[in-house]
């Protein structure tokens, strides 16, 4: 017998399985009604996105791949070694770092230098070469520690600079090769023959017997005109003849005679007319005795006085004559002295004119004579002689040939790739050499190049999210590797510039370097910073901002209470980054973080 237990689940389960299956039937059967309901749109909704604050960085992302900056090949300037034979390399540029001063490869057995310097090597600089070329190498010496001067000029003390430098590193620097020396010793030998050829001719001329009398006549002539000039000068210094100066002696005497004579004369005329004085009077004790009358003194007579006139005048009449006779002998000394001198200059002048004749004479002799011609091409042909000699001296020694060095705009440097192994000949590019800074290049849209500038901020980035800061360092044809310049020239025509294409060229530096040697040839990402905000802003999708009909830019802000209603706000747009824009609402207020502005509607 069943419990009621049992059977009241039994019954329990039947109404449940019977309900289940009834459900399961009601779900599946549906009116048109419905079926019209369930085919109806949805009602319409508003999309919206939140209003955030946030600082907002605008950027332009340059795709690329990471390396060692500054490519450039690097071909010789010319032979290495003083021959022209055939270049071979005997020892390969090896990858790696380049140091100033270091063997970049071999060619012939010849080193190949690395120097800095911003002049290419165009030419073998020889002893007397001078340029901006010959100064780069010898400030190159200088800060290699070999002491050469800073002149421009490759003298004496370059050379041994140079020399000092080959041997540092193991080298001899490029000497005179045999053909070099030979070539000067037959020039020597040229200069000499040319010398002893004319001496012999000038002995021969010298010693023709058409010119010994010639030249007897010149010699005599010559010794009488040195003669007639030791005359005039002797003449010229001396005042007066012996003779002269006897008489000008004597004449001096009358003169001092004359002048005692006249003196003695106008004394004696002057005594004579002067009064005799009066007797003093006699003392009063003892009276005088009377004289008689014709005792007392008389005046002198008439006839003295005009007898020492007389003499007075005749005195000074001869002092007049001797000094007349004195002068007039000094102006005739001088007159006669005069014409003494012209009949000596005169005789100078022949003189003159003598050693002129003769030497004329003589010289048209050896003129005219055979072996003048002889003697005036030999002194030609010893001066071309000389002139040839010389100008080759002038690069004869230690020279540095064109291919022995090469000149890279900054080192250190680092050798990125060998063009040659040993034994190939040396034609064109030889290596690539890079600097030791890292570097991406890649290229942005003509339009995003318009915002960039050189030193804009950027971020490196790798696939595995590692960041790296760095810099733009340039843009267009100053950013495009040198490697990639060579292939548009070569390209011709079809070598049409990136801008013309609608990209541009860009270069990225990392500023740090810790991290990246292991990451090169790596692709990666660059973000070039364009602009950013100062703080948080607030920001918007790009697609919610709509522009009225006024001009003017709005946002529609979602309402509270919901109901898919929307109210604008007008708002003034800044930066635009990442599809978000920076919106400043016009009414204070009016936006605020964490409203939801829409984005669409349907």
């Amino acid at each position: 017998m069943r419990s009621p237990r049992r059977v009241l689940g039994a019954v329990l389960a039947g109404v449940v399985l019977i309900a289940g299956g009834g459900w399961a039937v009601g779900t599946r059967l549906r009116s048109p009604a419905d079926e019209a309901a369930l085919r109806q749109p949805p009602k319409p909704s508003l999309i919206t996105s939140p209003v955030v604050r946030r600082k907002l960085t605008s950027t332009v992302a340059v795709s690329g791949t990471l390396a060692y900056g500054s490519p450039l090949p690097v071909t010789l300037a010319g032979v290495v070694g003083g021959t022209a034979e055939a270049q071979r390399v005997t020892r390969a540029p090896r990858p790696g770092k380049i140091a100033e001063g270091s063997v970049l490869m071999e060619v012939n057995g010849r080193p190949v230098f690395a120097l800095r310097g911003k002049v290419p090597m165009h030419r073998t600089m020889t002893p007397g070469a001078t340029g901006a070329d010959v100064r780069q190498l010898q400030t190159a010496l200088r800060r290699l520690g070999f002491g050469a001067p800073n002149t421009g000029v490759f003298d004496s003390a370059t050379t041994a600079a140079v020399r000092r430098w080959y041997a540092k590193r193991g080298y001899t620097a490029q000497e005179p090769d045999l053909t070099a020396k030979q070539t000067r010793e037959q020039l020597r030998q040229a200069v000499q023959v040319a010398e002893e050829a004319l001496l012999t001719d000038r002995k021969a001329l010298e010693a023709g017997r058409d010119v010994l009398p010639l030249k007897l006549k010149l010699d005599n002539a010559r010794k009488d005109l040195r003669a007639a000039e030791d005359t005039l000068e002797e003449e010229d210094s001396a005042d007066l003849t012996p003779e002269e100066t006897r008489q000008v002696e004597d004449l001096r005497r009358a003169v001092r005679a004359g002048e005692e004579e006249a003196l003695a004369a106008e004394q004696a005329l002057t005594a004579a007319r002067s009064p005799r004085p009066l007797p003093t009077a006699a003392p009063e004790t003892a009276l005088p005795t009377p004289r008689p009358s014709s005792a007392l003194p008389t005046a002198e007579p008439e006839e003295d006085r005009r007898l020492l006139e007389l003499r007075a005048s005749n005195a000074r009449q001869n002092l007049e004559s001797a000094r007349t006779a004195l002068a007039s002998f000094g102006d005739q000394a001088s007159a006669g002295k005069e014409k003494r001198l012209e009949e000596l200059r005169r005789t100078v002048r022949l003189g003159r004119e003598s050693v002129a004749t003769a030497e004329q004479a003589l010289r048209q002799a050896r003129q005219n004579s055979p072996l003048q011609l002889k003697v005036a091409n030999g002194g030609k042909n010893v001066a071309s002689a000389r002139s040839i000699l010389a100008e080759y001296l002038k690069t004869y020694g230690v020279g540095v040939p064109p291919g022995e060095i090469v000149f890279l705009p900054s080192l250190p440097a680092r050798l990125d790739k060998a063009e040659v192994k040993p034994g190939d000949a040396v034609e064109g590019r030889v290596a690539t050499v890079t600097s030791s800074a890292f570097a991406v290049t890649g290229s942005v849209e003509s339009r995003e190049a318009k915002l960039l500038r050189k030193g804009m901020k950027a971020t490196l980035e790798i696939d595995d999210e590692t960041r790296f800061p760095a810099v733009l360092s340039a843009t267009g044809d100053a950013a495009r590797p040198a490697e990639a310049d060579e292939k548009a020239e070569g390209a011709g025509a079809a070598g049409a510039s990136d801008e013309r294409l609608g990209s541009v060229p860009v270069l990225l530096t990392p500023t740090v370097t810790k991290g990246l040697q292991e990451l090169i040839g790596m692709p990666v990402t660059v973000k070039i910073s364009v602009g950013a905000t100062e703080n948080a802003v607030l920001t918007v999708p790009v697609a919610a901002v709509v522009t009225s009909a006024d001009g003017r830019p709005r946002v529609q802000v979602e309402l509270p209470g919901g109901g898919d209603k929307a109210g604008d706000v007008e708002v003034r747009t800044g930066l635009t980054a990442d599809g978000t824009v920076e919106v400043t609402p016009v009414k204070p207020g009016a936006l605020k973080e964490g409203d939801r502005v829409v984005v669409s509607g349907v």
